[in-house]
């Protein structure tokens, strides 16, 4: 497994910008495997509501998905020799506003089961 810490969250007006940042931290597996071999997914959470996927990459980077949601307004991106992975918010909605937390997994997927490794998350919130 790998440590994720997730930052970048906070209050901005609908209409506005913010991008959230996922670190890989701390040693990796014994087998030595890198941040570059991960498949990253950023989900998110709003109050009473369940878990939902927000975007994905492969561990290149050549490979991304975005739920419909956010397609056209999110952009996932990585830069592996920062070990960090970007999700890119624009023309933020407060339908927006969650908990966004990030995953590491062996695929890319928009199965949450399916990733073994969760950050603590970052609280968005957007104000109409």
């Amino acid at each position: 497994q790998v440590q994720l810490v997730e930052s970048g969250g906070g209050l901005v007006q609908a209409g506005g910008s913010l991008r959230l940042s996922c670190e890989a931290s701390g040693r990796t597996e014994a087998s030595g495997r890198t941040f570059g071999s991960y498949a990253i997914g950023w989900f998110r959470q709003a109050p009473g509501k369940e878990r939902e996927f927000v975007a994905h990459i492969s561990g290149s980077g050549g490979y991304t998905g975005h739920a419909d949601s956010v397609k056209g307004r999110f952009t996932i991106s990585r830069d592996n020799a920062k070990n960090t992975v970007y999700l890119q918010m624009n023309s933020l909605k407060p339908e927006d506003t969650a908990v966004y937390v990030c995953a590491a997994g062996r695929f890319v997927t928009r199965t949450q089961k399916e990733y073994d490794s969760w950050g603590q998350g970052t609280q968005v919130t957007v104000s109409s």
